[in-house]
């Protein structure tokens, strides 16, 4: 609960993003604002755990900068998502199984992304860096909290639900669109250890690390 509370305090703050116009020079500067969701698909790159990728929800808030002269536009701004992961495991220690054992992830990226014009402002390639806040693992369905992982002799699921609270991520993607809507894609990869904690936390003789990458789609509305 605490995370979810920092989460959407991150959340309010962008709430004093404002639409403004300048001028500077010769060039016209149109800031702008964004709001948009969309749909994503989230993943742990890890050789420590057989994992599925999972689908999610992502809500964002953005502002943006436009110098009509040049061959970019650049934005910062917000995405909050909840994200699903399924991971392999059984109901019992000493019984074989395979069980998906359900997860769900909350977090927000602050990131600032340069946008090449290819199109005018109608199509752009994207990327840029994102600092990453998020909770810890929770289970969808607390039945399975007293499974265990497979590929373990003796892993509780309980166990590796407590991840590393920030990431730095690389974000890569696109957005096109005409007048004030636009759709944009986007792959967005973390470069730290997710897992870190459990290698703080756990007696596994193993070395747990694991990456969160992510795909999201969303349709975004500008004023």
């Amino acid at each position: 609960m605490k995370n979810k509370q920092g989460i959407l305090l991150v959340a309010l703050s962008m709430l004093f993003v404002t639409t403004i116009q300048a001028q500077r020079g010769s060039y016209n500067i149109k800031n702008g604002f964004g709001i948009g969701g969309g749909i994503s698909t989230f993943n742990i790159k890890t050789d420590n755990f057989i994992t599925t990728k999972g689908q999610g929800y992502v809500a964002t808030l953005s502002a943006i900068v436009d110098i009509p002269h040049r061959w970019y536009t650049v934005s910062y701004g917000m995405q909050i998502s909840e994200n699903t992961l399924e991971i392999s495991g059984r109901m019992t220690d000493d019984v074989a199984g395979n069980e998906q054992i359900e997860y769900k992830l909350t977090a927000a990226q602050l990131g600032f992304l340069f946008h090449g014009k290819i199109i005018g402002n109608h199509l752009t390639i994207d990327a840029g860096p994102q600092l990453q806040f998020n909770g810890d693992l929770d289970f969808k369905n607390s039945q399975q909290e007293g499974y265990y992982i497979n590929g373990y002799d003796d892993l509780p699921a309980s166990d590796i639900t407590e991840m590393s609270k920030f990431n730095i991520n690389g974000s890569f993607g696109a957005t096109a669109g005409f007048g004030p809507l636009r759709v944009r894609a986007q792959y967005i990869y973390g470069f730290l250890n997710m897992f870190e904690k459990l290698n703080q936390n756990l007696s596994q003789n193993t070395n747990f690390n694991g990456n969160p990458e992510t795909i999201m789609f969303t349709a975004i509305f500008t004023f």
